[in-house]
């Protein structure tokens, strides 16, 4: 399992969870180029550990862990995954 990052980010792009990440999974980085062009942050499926530590960090409750993503935000899942298979 993942935690996985869905509407409420877009838009808002608050980096604290990028900030309290153990692993570096959330992307992009403000120090990445494509930071300005994308709306939302992502979590890497593959380098997420699963350790919960974004959650309370993200100040618009965004993010959840994949089995607890809402029904209407289920396509975030796929949307995370897709990110980083570019």
């Amino acid at each position: 399992m993942t935690y996985v990052i869905t509407e409420p980010c877009i838009g808002t792009k608050d980096t604290s969870c990028v900030e309290v990440c153990p692993v570096d999974a959330i992307h992009p980085r403000p120090d990445e180029p494509e930071f300005e062009e994308v709306e939302q942050l992502y979590i890497d499926p593959e380098a997420c550990i699963d350790c919960g530590a974004c959650e309370p960090a993200c100040p618009v409750q965004a993010i959840f862990p994949e089995d607890e993503v809402p029904d209407k935000w289920k396509d975030f899942i796929e949307k995370n995954r897709a990110y980083f298979q570019k």
